[in-house]
């Protein structure tokens, strides 16, 4: 084989070897997108503090709807605290890297590192609807403040939200059905 023919496949190889590096490293750019979400997290703590801090003066006037609406305040902001979390730490390990310092650690969340993409779209369309509902039971505890077409349509939303979430873990269960038949399929054949 003459030098003229290694070339080409060198250069093949080369630009191969240049475009996975390159596509492969590329997952470190949601690596910023990570860090704002610990921003957004912030936002959340920040958010739920200052609900506690102008409600809190107020407790012992206030009526028993008043009292669990903002508790349901309180809960709605620390769901979505949770979620951001969930989005924060499945999204880095399943996208970008693994988080040896949190592998090594004790108090390490059971969750963390088990997630694939499949649970967390689960994960996350379940808060959703979790979120969804208690912004739903705040507005029923306020009913004189809505139209009924505004409470028609927040309850299109969550039911439209909670059929999302049988949508998507259907698939999820026939994709996983799919895999086993074509494992069986795999195995039974050799």
């Amino acid at each position: 084989m003459s030098k003229d023919d290694e070339t080409p496949t060198h250069r093949t190889n080369f630009l191969e070897a240049t475009i996975e590096w390159l596509i492969y490293t590329s997952r470190w750019l949601m690596a910023p997108v990570y860090l704002g979400l610990i921003a957004a997290l912030g936002i959340l703590i920040i958010t739920f503090f200052r609900e506690l801090y102008l409600q809190a003066p107020q407790v012992l006037t206030m009526d028993e709807t008043d009292i669990i609406l903002l508790v349901l305040t309180l809960v709605d902001l620390s769901l979505a605290g949770n979620l951001v979390l969930i989005i924060l730490f499945s999204g880095y390990e399943n996208f970008v890297s693994k988080m040896e310092m949190a592998h090594k650690d004790r108090d390490r969340p059971e969750w963390m590192g088990t997630i694939d993409f499949s649970g967390l779209k689960i994960k996350l369309i379940a808060s959703i609807v979790a979120i969804s509902g208690i912004h739903l039971l705040k507005i029923f505890m306020n009913l004189g403040n809505y139209t009924e077409t505004q409470l028609m349509w927040y309850v299109i939303i969550h039911a439209t939200f909670i059929l999302s979430g049988v949508c998507i873990a259907g698939m999820d269960w026939m994709e996983e059905k799919a895999h086993e038949a074509h494992a069986r399929y795999a195995k039974d054949k050799h």
